[in-house]
Formats: structure tokens, C-alpha cells, sequence
């Protein structure tokens, strides 16, 4: 028991540090319930699927957040979050000291915004953004390359949820100051 002595009152310290200097968790939202209206992103890609790969993925994120509910029923929302896949490219090689290539870069090009449906105002916009990630060519092609826009969705996705979680709570903290 003497020796667990350290590690609890290392804890407790934590505890009451953080508890009394103001941090918070990015990724929990603790204002009003608000219910988004998220359509299926459009794929102006010859990759199919990969629309639907990040609406699962998106909505996995959101789920975090018992104050965000997701609908399909855009009359029933407070905002829409919509996006658009707008290219997905192959263009980058990094060759090694033999002249062989090593990795594959995949480029994903995306457009998305989130938009209050009550008063019309954009909250966040990000017209052009490009996702990269690198694979190796050593490996099958399709295996990594899928592999490689997994990361892409997974990592846009997370921004996506933690940048709505942000405007979300700069948009309840303009409401507050203003009367």
C-alpha cells in the first residue's frame, strides 16, 4: 500500500492541476445539444466509394459527442455540414539512390463548410484542401493505396469533428457576450 502512495498523490496533483487552469478536452463538446444535417459528401472522383467510407467515418466521430445529433432530415437541423471530394491524385514519387522508386504519395483534394440553417450565417468554410499520405510501392498497389486514403479519411475526419466542435463553441461564447 506504501508504495501506490506516490503514484496517487501524483494523480490527485494532476487532477487539480488541470481541473484548475482552465484545459479542456478538444474533442468534447459540452454546450447546447445541436443537431446537424450531414448529406452524403459528393464524389467528383473515379474512386467509388470513397464517399461513403467518409460519411461512416465522419459520423463515427461525431458519435463522441452526446450533445452533436446527426440527421438526415435537414428540417429537423440547426446546421448542415456538407463537403465535396473534388480529386484524388497519384502524382508524387520519391525515388531511391538506385533510381527505384520507394513511396507513393496519394493526394486527396476536398472542399467542406458548416453553416447555421436558423440565421444563414457560414460558421466555417474551407473551400481547398489537399490530404496527402504516402505509401510504399513495394506493396501492392490497391492494398496500400487504400490503406494510405484510410489515414487520409481518418485524419480529415477527426479535423473535420474537432475544427465543428470549435466553431461550435466560439459561435455559443459570441451568443453569451452578445445580449
Amino acid at each position: 500500500m506504501k508504495k501506490n502512495i506516490p503514484c496517487i498523490l501524483l494523480f490527485v496533483a494532476v487532477t487539480i492541476l488541470f481541473s484548475g487552469c482552465g484545459y479542456y478536452f478538444p474533442s468534447v463538446y459540452d454546450g447546447p445539444t445541436k443537431t446537424i444535417y450531414m448529406p452524403e459528401w459528393k464524389n467528383r472522383t473515379s474512386k467509388l466509394g470513397i464517399d461513403i467510407t467518409l460519411y461512416k467515418t465522419l459520423s463515427r466521430w461525431f458519435q463522441q459527442s452526446e450533445a452533436i445529433i446527426l440527421t438526415k432530415d435537414k428540417s429537423k437541423a440547426q446546421l448542415i455540414l456538407a463537403g465535396e471530394i473534388v480529386s484524388i491524385d497519384l502524382p508524387s514519387i520519391a525515388w531511391g539512390g538506385d533510381t527505384v522508386t520507394t513511396d507513393v504519395k496519394i493526394r486527396l483534394g476536398v472542399r467542406y463548410v458548416l453553416k447555421d440553417l436558423e440565421t444563414g450565417k457560414l460558421l466555417w468554410e474551407v473551400p481547398h484542401e489537399i490530404w496527402t499520405e504516402d505509401y510504399p510501392s513495394r506493396v501492392l498497389s490497391t492494398v496500400a493505396e487504400n490503406e494510405a486514403l484510410e489515414t487520409i479519411i481518418d485524419d480529415l475526419s477527426e479535423r473535420i469533428y474537432l475544427g465543428t466542435l470549435n466553431n461550435l463553441r466560439k459561435e455559443n461564447s459570441t451568443r453569451q457576450e452578445t445580449p
